[in-house]
């Protein structure tokens, strides 16, 4: 009827609206599961539907977490590997709406990162940018169990942020690389911010991932600098370390 008429069903609208099918709740997320006539009384397919529709948000339990990762086939070793993976899905869902399959994928790889030698760890950063000031960054990371605060001043809050990151770790290495891509679609979308590194020909790169896209090069910065420190890392018979 809706292809007929050229007018579309409503997605709150009974029995055949898309969100008929769709549960956010954990509690209705993890009755479905275990038993789809939990909540539903009738077939999805029934009325012109593929299937039900788990929406992964903030109310969302971790069943459901889970089996949708499992479904795009990441397997946790461990309880603590999950839950670990399921606090960064609850920070994540506090800032934006709708999490998308590419959220969930960003967020495995930067928990993978991050355990990766993290002997240097971002605590908190603030950037105060005003039109016609020069933006200013304070920093707080953990370096082998110790805290560091710095500030610095950039030419925009990324610069600003990273000269004040810098400014503790003092690496010395050469920023030969900065890219952003969006995640996912919106306002909202998380960033995700590639930097790469040099020092002594040596070269590594640096992922980071964010609602926040100043956040997310700091993130992505720290990254490169623990693999900069580290020893772990194998050398690209043409690029150096990567």
């Amino acid at each position: 009827m809706s292809s007929i008429t050229g007018f579309p069903v409503q997605p709150n609208k009974a029995i055949v609206g898309a969100n008929a099918f769709a549960h956010e709740s954990g509690i209705h997320q993890d009755g479905v599961l275990k038993n789809r006539e939990t909540y539903e009384i009738m077939l999805a397919e029934d009325v012109g539907w593929t299937t039900n529709r788990m929406v992964l948000g903030k109310h969302s339990g971790r069943n459901a977490f889970k089996t949708r990762m499992a479904e795009l086939g990441v397997q946790f070793e461990s309880e603590t590997d999950l839950n670990d993976a399921f606090f960064r899905f609850k920070q994540l869902a506090d800032k934006k709406h709708d999490i998308f399959d590419e959220d969930l994928q960003a967020l495995i790889s930067e928990q993978s990162f991050e355990a990766e030698d993290e002997q240097i760890k971002l605590l908190s950063l603030k950037v105060c940018s005003e039109t016609g000031e020069v933006p200013v960054a304070s920093v707080t990371i953990r370096v082998d169990g110790k805290e560091l605060a710095g500030q610095a001043q950039g030419g925009g809050a990324v610069d600003a942020s990273l000269k004040a990151i810098e400014s503790l770790v003092n690496t010395g290495a050469t920023l030969a690389l900065y890219s952003v891509n969006n995640i996912t679609t919106g306002t909202d979308a998380q960033g995700e911010v590639t930097v790469r590194l040099e020092k002594a020909g040596r070269i590594v790169n640096g992922s980071g991932a964010d609602t926040d896209i100043v956040i997310a090069s700091a993130k992505a910065y720290i990254n490169a600098v623990n693999k900069l420190q580290s020893a772990n890392f194998k050398q690209h018979p043409q690029l150096g370390d990567v």
